[in-house]
């Protein structure tokens, strides 16, 4: 999940496209229209493929049913989401944007400071629709200083999935997983085998697949951002024992020896969980169907990410949402189909085909997913989750912090000195704004 840098130079550069798309013909608006009868057509840009394609055409045909007087056009547009979005803001620049755009919720916060995203604060509060319908984290990150810009669809969550063989094996407890850090490093050190430098099998590596600090943070009790004065707080004492972890863990298996075994690792059945050389990992939910995939009989669980406590428990969650770009020419027909969207409704016709987690827990129940002995772990952590904070420069920190654990595990300065350079960094390019 990398995020990229989104820059005031790109900005710039957006901007300048912005005058060739003011002298493009009128044929090639991006925006809806009304016919002679009074039908509205809203544009809908979007990048889903594949089953989520399926389940956002059947949320559409089930919206067209309700409002006769309303079409959707959609249109896939490549690479939205995480500062991949280069041709819908060019749109916006242009004067020329579509309707409606399904939009990853980590960048709300940065668009609607750029004045890129319609506010929807007052369509929501006219037709009830509040905080108390989501999971807090989703209500969170589609709003921006007190006010909503995005109505959120789906989410995810992280746990550490295990191997019970391994742990049945090793002499642990597959029915007692970690619950505590030290209990974490102690199952890691019974399950791993080391041949000189070369691991046969790994118990565990804290920054692989989804342990990125933001994870690690909120479970050491760190906070990363203060919504009250604008300031990241990278360097929080919470975060820097969670980085120290980290780094000592890199240490104590040799860094070098981890970075080789991950270099020679795939992906698909080729992923050391699956194909049985990485006895835990951190990863959400779409694991499950990877394996169900490539490797159906495996037999494993999920607990959540241990603390050092061993209570506590948290994660953190993405996830996706649907916006009214600036600019929009049919905002309140628009709307109707962001309000269908997110509704309890359209939530269910869309999760029941894509298999994403709804913001809506009732939703989740509802569709079984907390029937499922894994998915309902995923599901029940939701209400205490964590999303990344919803700043100007949300991407700009996540790729530092992502650096910070490079560091760290390389031995290029002390986690103190690490997220203080990365506060410090972060805070000066918000103090620019």
């Amino acid at each position: 999940m990398n995020a990229k840098k989104m820059s005031v130079t790109l900005l710039a550069v957006i901007l300048s496209v912005a005058i060739v798309f003011a002298g493009c013909s009128n044929s090639q608006q991006s925006g809806g229209s009304t016919d002679a009868s009074g039908k509205t057509t809203i544009t809908f840009w979007h990048a889903m493929t594949d089953v989520t394609a399926e389940a956002v055409e059947a949320v559409i045909a089930d919206f067209e049913a309700k409002h006769p007087d309303i079409n959707i056009e959609p249109t896939y547009i490549a690479n939205q989401g995480e500062g991949q979005n280069e041709k819908l803001l060019a749109a916006i620049a242009g004067g020329n944007p579509p309707d409606v755009a399904y939009f990853d919720r980590f960048e709300v916060g940065a668009w609607a400071a750029q004045g890129s995203l319609e506010e929807l604060t007052e369509f929501a509060a006219a037709d009830g629709i509040n905080q108390d319908m989501y999971y807090p984290f989703a209500w969170n990150e589609s709003s921006y200083q007190g006010k909503l810009y995005a109505v959120p669809t789906t989410t995810d969550s992280r746990l550490v999935y295990y191997n019970i063989d391994h742990f049945t094996e090793a002499g642990l407890d597959p029915n007692n997983p970690p619950s505590t850090i030290a209990e974490l490093e102690a199952a890691a050190e019974q399950l791993t085998k080391k041949d000189g430098k070369r691991f046969e099998r790994i118990g565990f590596i804290p920054w692989y697949g989804q342990g990125w600090l933001y994870g690690w943070g909120w479970a050491f009790g760190g906070d990363f951002y203060d919504p009250e004065t604008n300031q990241a707080t990278a360097n929080d004492p919470k975060n820097v024992e969670a980085l120290q972890w980290i780094a000592d863990f890199a240490q104590k298996y040799n860094v070098e020896d981890i970075a080789a075994f991950t270099d020679s690792q795939g992906t698909g059945a080729m992923d050391p969980f699956l194909s049985g050389q990485l006895s835990m990992k951190v990863s959400g939910p779409w694991e499950v169907s990877a394996i169900e995939k490539f490797m159906p009989d495996l037999n494993y669980g999920v607990f959540p990410m241990p603390t050092p406590t061993g209570t506590d428990h948290t994660t953190w969650s993405g996830g996706w949402s649907v916006v009214i770009p600036k600019g929009a020419k049919n905002k309140e027909a628009a709307w109707e189909f962001l309000k269908y969207f997110g509704s309890a409704n359209g939530q269910k016709i869309f999760s029941d085909i894509s298999k994403d987690f709804s913001v809506i827990d009732s939703v989740n129940e509802e569709l079984g997913f907390k029937e499922d002995p894994i998915l309902k772990q995923f599901v029940d952590i939701l209400p205490v989750s964590n999303n990344r904070p919803v700043m100007t420069q949300g991407s700009l920190y996540w790729n530092e912090l992502a650096g910070a654990v490079e560091n760290a595990t390389r031995g290029n300065g002390t986690p103190q000195e690490i997220l203080d350079q990365v506060t410090q960094k972060v805070n000066n390019e918000l103090a620019k704004e």
